[in-house]
C-alpha cells in the first residue's frame, strides 16, 4: 500500500514478501538481469554494480529505465535512482534472512514529484507494480515458474480498457 513516509509526509509506495530461497540468492535475482528478466523486465543492458549504471527494458510497454545504483550492499541493501530526468525517483530494497531458507524483501520507492494528486497516483501505481515484481519474483524463486505477471497486466488488446 502506498504509506506516508517519514520525509515530511510525502506519499511512498511500499511492497514486502518473503521468498523462500537463501538471502545470497535472492539479491543476485535483483541485480542480475539473466534472472531479473524471468520476473520483470524484458532486458538489461547489465549486472547491477557498486556505483554502475544499467538499463531496463520493458519492451511489451515501448518504455525503458535508465538505472543508477546509489547504495549496493550484498545480501543486504541495494537503492537505486530512476525516471525521467527531473523526475527521478528512488527505490530501495532491503534484503533481511529470516532464516538460511527464507528471505523478507521490503521495497520502498520515494521522491515522487508532481501536484498532490499525480504523487498520489505515481505512488500507487508503483506500490501495484512493485507488489507484482515481488509475487513474480517468489514464484520464479521458488517453484521456477515464470507467471508473466507485468506483460499480462496491460497486455496491447486490453490497454483500451484503461
Amino acid at each position: 500500500m502506498a504509506s506516508t513516509g517519514s520525509d515530511k509526509g510525502a506519499p511512498v509506495a511500499t511492497a514486502m514478501m518473503m521468498i523462500r530461497r537463501p538471502v545470497a540468492d535472492v539479491f543476485a535475482a535483483f541485480v542480475d538481469p539473466a534472472i531479473t528478466t524471468k520476473f520483470w523486465f524484458s532486458r538489461g543492458s547489465a549486472r547491477l554494480q557498486p556505483g554502475g549504471t544499467a538499463q531496463w527494458f520493458w519492451d511489451t510497454y515501448g518504455v525503458s529505465a535508465t538505472v543508477n545504483v546509489l547504495d549496493f550492499e550484498p545480501g543486504a541493501r541495494l537503492r537505486i535512482e530512476w525516471g525521467d530526468p527531473g523526475a527521478m525517483t528512488f527505490v530501495e530494497w532491503t534484503f533481511t534472512a529470516l532464516s538460511p531458507d527464507r528471505t523478507y524483501v521490503r521495497v520502498v520507492e520515494s521522491g515522487f514529484r508532481g501536484d498532490d494528486k499525480a504523487v498520489v497516483a505515481r505512488a500507487l501505481d508503483s506500490t501495484g507494480g512493485f507488489n507484482l515484481l515481488l509475487a513474480g519474483a517468489k514464484a520464479w524463486l521458488e517453484h521456477g515458474i515464470a507467471l508473466a505477471l507485468v506483460p499480462d497486466h496491460v497486455p496491447e488488446d486490453a490497454r483500451h480498457l484503461i
